[in-house]
């Protein structure tokens, strides 16, 4: 059984990618570690408390970094609005119960300990640096990271940044330079995945409270692209989590890559050199995704979700 630990903003695509791989065979989450992001940390670990209560999580929740390694956190707010999951009716309720007491970094720290090796990120890669920081003995144990961030062309928080990468590209630069091979899921290779409102409609159409649930939360996502929800949106977290629990979900080019931390107009974005000649490769990018392997995936995870609980 393979054992992933997800580190995560949680948002909606971040709640779909996590049940994606609850869902997957042979495969288990071993715990989530929460980073400020898409909300706050206090938003963060509320959607994340919440969707566990509401879909029965068996796994441990452990609250982390409340703000970048360096600067103001910026948050996703002015388009996610002020719960980082914007919905078209229900919304997850308040939870009622709390983290883990055992921080982030320690619960990453035994999970590495333990021979656990792959590590989902979903967000802003703090938590992350911050176990590159504290224990870098522990950095040789990572096997795999796979990053849902960064953009092998145009950014999407600014014209060169994507937004993870942005809120703490000092960040990604400690983890490319503790050794860690990211595996990088950028905007170019999720946007080539698209959902729409039939997805969301689908969904409906099962009836459950779960499933009601789930479809105005799509449906919300949905509508960041087109209010009227008449656009496709692509898919951002779930191609992260295709990539690490389905090898032919996502193809991957090896490549150097850094992140720009000083440029006025490129703060966050993420330098790619695809020529060995020029720079030793130091990390794998991923280049094209296969949409309906992808999207299969996604829509079983949220009809797991539906339906109950892994065991």
């Amino acid at each position: 059984m393979r054992r992933i630990w997800i580190d995560t903003d949680m948002g909606f695509d971040d709640l779909a990618a996590v049940a994606m791989v609850a869902a997957a065979e042979g495969v288990a989450v071993a715990g989530l570690s929460l980073v400020a992001g898409n909300a706050p940390l206090p938003r963060v670990v509320r959607n994340a408390c919440a969707a566990s209560e509401v879909f029965g999580w068996p796994f441990a929740i452990h609250a982390g970094a409340a703000r970048p390694l360096a600067g103001p956190l910026v948050t996703a707010a002015y388009v996610l609005g002020p719960d980082g999951m914007p919905s078209t009716g229900r919304r997850l309720p308040e939870p009622a119960s709390i983290p883990d007491p055992v921080p982030a970094l320690a619960a990453l720290c035994r999970f590495l300990e333990e021979g656990g090796r792959e590590i989902l990120a979903l967000g802003p890669l703090t938590n992350i640096a911050a176990l590159a920081i504290a224990r870098p003995d522990l950095v040789p144990a990572i096997g795999r990271l796979v990053w849902m961030g960064g953009s092998a062309g145009p950014g999407n928080h600014s014209a060169a940044a994507e937004f993870n990468a942005f809120v703490d590209p000092e960040a990604l630069q400690c983890v490319i330079d503790a050794g860690v091979r990211v595996e990088m899921v950028g905007l170019d290779t999720c946007r080539q995945v698209p959902v729409t409102a039939r997805d969301a409609a689908a969904l409906r159409a099962r009836g459950a409270d779960r499933a009601l649930l789930l479809a105005d939360l799509l449906d919300g996502y949905v509508r960041i692209a087109d209010p009227e929800g008449l656009k496709t949106m692509a898919l951002y977290d779930p191609v992260a989590a295709a990539a690490i629990i389905d090898p032919a979900a996502v193809a991957f080019r090896e490549a150097r890559l850094d992140a720009e931390l000083s440029g006025r107009l490129t703060r966050g974005m993420t330098v790619i050199e695809w020529r060995a000649r020029k720079a030793a490769p130091n990390a794998l990018v991923a280049v094209t995704a296969d949409a309906s392997r992808v999207r299969a995936l996604f829509m079983d995870g949220l009809g797991r979700a539906i339906e109950g609980a892994p065991t």
